[in-house]
């Protein structure tokens, strides 16, 4: 179930339709002025790479160990950096206390905000 992005001809702006199958014919109207005249044009993608040029966070999980804390701890700071993507205090509080030694337990990790509670 692919989304197809389309080039409004009329105003020039991008318009992207929820097709049910790669078979389907999809000429839709354009959402921003509803010009009939759009073409198919191929979408933009974003494909993260690491250093070694390995595509995904998954590749760079091979030399973290999941029982050390410390080692959990410096990967996350690493794909936040990498990915550009900046840590909220509750992280860098929580990633602080694993770089000290300390693994999170799962009880924890549920905070107050548990829908367990409601049960």
């Amino acid at each position: 179930m692919p989304i197809y992005e389309f080039r409004c001809l009329a105003c020039r702006k991008r318009t992207s339709v929820f097709v049910r199958s790669v078979t389907s014919v999809a000429k839709p109207a354009c959402e921003h002025c509803s010009s009939k005249k759009t073409e198919r044009i191929f979408s933009r993608v974003a494909v993260f790479r690491d250093r070694d040029g390995f595509e995904g966070a998954e590749s760079s999980l091979g030399d973290v160990d999941e029982n050390d804390p410390r080692s959990v701890a410096n990967w996350v700071r690493k794909m936040s950096r990498e990915m550009g993507e900046p840590l909220d205090s509750d992280m860098q509080g929580e990633l602080e206390r694993m770089e000290s030694g300390e693994m999170p337990d799962d009880a924890d990790d549920l905070g107050d905000d548990s829908f367990a509670d409601d049960l």
